[in-house]
C-alpha cells in the first residue's frame, strides 16, 4: 500500500470520527492495519487527529478541506525526520493542523505565526525530555497531549482529554517500556482457589481489587460454586472495608475465569481442588464459615496480610 492511500484512509476514517478527544481519535485509527507501528503515515494522522477532535468540538473549520490540506502538507514531509533532522514528524504534522486551522502562511503577520512556534518549540522539548529512540506512538501522544492544552488555552473550543495508556508496546521493538510515561506495564492474573468459592478466596479477590488494582488482577473460583457468596463474609467486609462483594463477585468454577499467571490455594489441604497444575502458593488458610465474627475478622485480617505481602513481591 503506497503512503498516499494509508493517509487517504486516514482522512475517511476521521470523517467517521465524532470524538473531542485527538487521542482518542489517534488510538482509534492508529488501531487500523493501514497505519504501521512506525512510518510517515502519522504525520498525516497526527494532525488530521487534532483538525478532527477540533471540528467535533464545535472548531470552525471545513473538515474535508482542512483534512485535505493537512493530508497534502504531511505527504511532503520525509520519513526520519525525527532521527535525520532533528524535528519530529508529529510535531510538524500538528503544527500544520494549527496552521490549517488559522489560515497561517509564511508572510502571515498577526499572532498566530509566533503562536504556533510557541507550541511546536514547547512539543519538541517534551519529546527530548523523554528521549529516543524515536516511537511514533509515543510522539503523537506527547505532541497531542500538548495540543489539547494548547487549544484550549488559546481557542474558543475545549477538546476533551484522558489518562493515556499505550497498547503498542508488544508491537514497537524499541519500545522503552518504563521509560515510556505512557508505558502500560502487563499486570499478571492471580485466582484465588478454594473448593466452593464461597468466602475465603472471594474475600481475597475482594481485598486483591482493593488494595493492589495496580499491580495484579485479581480473580477467584472453585471446583464447585455455592448459590451465594457466605453472607457472614459479605457483611463483615462491608463492615471492615465499605466492599459489597455482591455488587460485583459471584460463585463461578475455575473454567470461568482468564488463565492466570499465578493460582493460589486458600488452604483446603487433602480437600484441596484439582486446577490442572500445581499451585503456585498455598495461604493454608482456616475455613471460619459458621465461626464466630472475632474468627472471620482474624481471617480476614490474614488475608489482608498475605495480599499486601504479594503485592510487595509483584511490584
Amino acid at each position: 500500500m503506497s503512503m498516499e492511500e494509508r493517509a487517504k484512509k486516514i482522512l475517511e476514517a476521521c470523517l467517521r470520527e465524532n470524538s473531542k478527544n485527538p487521542v482518542e481519535i489517534f488510538y482509534n485509527i492508529a488501531q487500523k492495519e493501514f497505519v504501521r507501528i512506525h512510518g510517515p503515515e502519522h504525520h498525516v494522522l497526527d494532525g488530521a487527529a487534532l483538525l478532527t477532535a477540533f471540528h467535533n468540538a464545535g472548531g470552525n473549520i471545513k473538515l474535508q478541506s482542512s483534512l485535505e490540506e493537512l493530508m497534502k502538507r504531511g505527504l511532503q514531509m520525509p520519513g526520519a525526520t525525527c532521527g535525520m533532522w532533528g524535528v519530529c514528524g508529529a510535531v510538524s504534522s500538528v503544527g500544520a493542523a494549527l496552521s490549517v486551522i488559522d489560515g497561517t502562511g509564511p508572510l502571515t503577520a498577526d499572532g498566530s505565526w509566533g503562536k504556533h512556534m510557541e507550541f511546536t518549540s514547547g512539543a519538541l522539548y517534551s519529546l527530548s525530555q523523554t528521549g529516543g529512540p524515536r516511537c511514533c506512538k509515543r510522539d503523537a501522544f506527547l505532541t497531542l497531549r500538548d495540543a489539547i492544552a494548547f487549544v484550549n488555552e488559546n481557542y474558543t473550543v475545549e477538546l476533551e482529554q484522558s489518562a493515556i495508556e499505550c497498547c503498542f508496546s508488544r508491537q514497537n521493538a524499541q519500545c522503552i517500556k518504563e521509560k515510556c510515561p505512557f508505558y502500560k506495564k502487563d499486570k499478571k492474573k492471580v485466582a484465588f482457589i478454594c473448593v466452593h468459592n464461597s468466602c475465603r478466596s472471594q474475600i481475597a479477590e475482594a481485598l486483591g481489587k482493593h488494595l493492589a488494582p495496580e499491580v495484579f488482577e485479581a480473580y477467584s473460583a472453585g471446583t464447585e460454586t455455592k448459590p451465594q457468596i457466605n453472607q457472614d463474609a459479605v457483611r463483615i467486609m462491608k463492615e471492615l472495608y465499605g466492599i459489597d462483594m455482591e455488587q460485583s463477585q459471584y460463585s463461578k468454577r475455575i473454567t470461568d475465569i482468564p488463565d492466570p499467571d499465578m493460582a493460589i490455594s486458600m488452604g483446603c489441604n487433602v480437600g484441596c481442588p484439582f486446577i490442572g497444575r500445581d499451585f503456585d502458593d498455598n495461604w493454608g488458610l482456616e475455613d471460619p464459615t459458621g465461626k464466630s465474627d472475632e474468627e472471620f475478622k482474624r481471617i480476614i485480617g490474614e488475608i489482608e496480610k498475605r495480599i499486601l505481602q504479594l503485592k510487595r513481591e509483584l511490584e
